[in-house]
């Protein structure tokens, strides 16, 4: 257990009557890439916001960080990374304002914060560009920076939404580089996506349908579990078994 970032079990969100999470479990090893894959309204976004210590559960347990999602939330906050699946940063402000309120947000140390900076504008592209509005940069340079922003205080467990929605194939890709390079350094990743290819690049991938995990592994024994070529008949094909009575 001592190697997992995130641990999770019988985790359980009610709304009134309704049950947007069912008792899930699983758990991610620190330095993995792991995919949470589902339909809108399974249980996604509010399962990363209760690991987040956003949103209190109404049962079950899980730990992240080694720190209690329900007794701990605010540890948790100054521990990990979020970018939700809207822009998050402030649009009116430049993209250096953005990089310094984050760097002041996250007490940062203050002898590093230059280097910090130039750093998520180097990879975002955007030297020369410091002191442009935030709402003036193209979508995929947004997210580029909100990624920079999300990473400012150096997690080492970092949850990403749906982070690269509406972006062009070529931004995904570096988008992507980026995540790969740190997940080698010993970053963990909790991502939620609707693009399939870069589910294929999870380690592993948890299937969530109707608040309630129905498969987790690699994609490749998914797949052959299935015997299916892709992810999406590996859902349909689980989703299908799932409804048999």
């Amino acid at each position: 257990m001592a190697d997992n970032s995130i641990e999770v079990k019988d985790l359980v969100k009610k709304f009134g009557s309704f049950t947007a999470v069912d008792r899930i479990s699983f758990t991610v090893a620190k330095g993995e890439v792991f995919g949470f894959l589902g339909p809108n309204g399974a249980g996604k976004t509010t399962t990363i916001r209760m690991l987040c210590g956003l949103l209190d559960p109404s049962g079950g347990a899980g730990t992240v960080g080694g720190f209690d999602i329900k007794r701990q939330s605010e540890e948790i906050k100054k521990h990990i990374g979020y970018m939700s699946q809207k822009f998050s940063l402030y649009e009116d402000l430049t993209v250096a304002e953005n990089i310094d309120f984050y760097q002041g947000i996250y007490q940062t140390k203050k002898a590093e914060r230059r280097a910090k900076k130039e750093s998520i504008i180097r990879k975002a592209e955007l030297a020369g560009r410091e002191k442009v509005l935030t709402a003036n940069l193209a979508g995929s340079v947004k997210q580029h920076l909100a990624l920079g922003c999300a990473l400012v205080h150096d997690p080492q467990i970092v949850f990403l939404d749906e982070p690269t929605a509406g972006v062009d194939p070529l931004a995904r890709r570096k988008f992507w580089s980026v995540i790969k390079e740190l997940a080698g350094g010993g970053v963990t990743f909790l991502v939620t996506t609707h693009y399939l290819d870069e589910a294929e690049r999870c380690g592993r991938v948890a299937l969530i349908d109707g608040g309630r995990i129905i498969a987790c592994d690699t994609p490749d024994n998914l797949k052959t579990a299935t015997g299916t070529s892709s992810l999406e008949n590996v859902f349909v094909s689980l989703v299908a078994a799932e409804k048999k009575p």
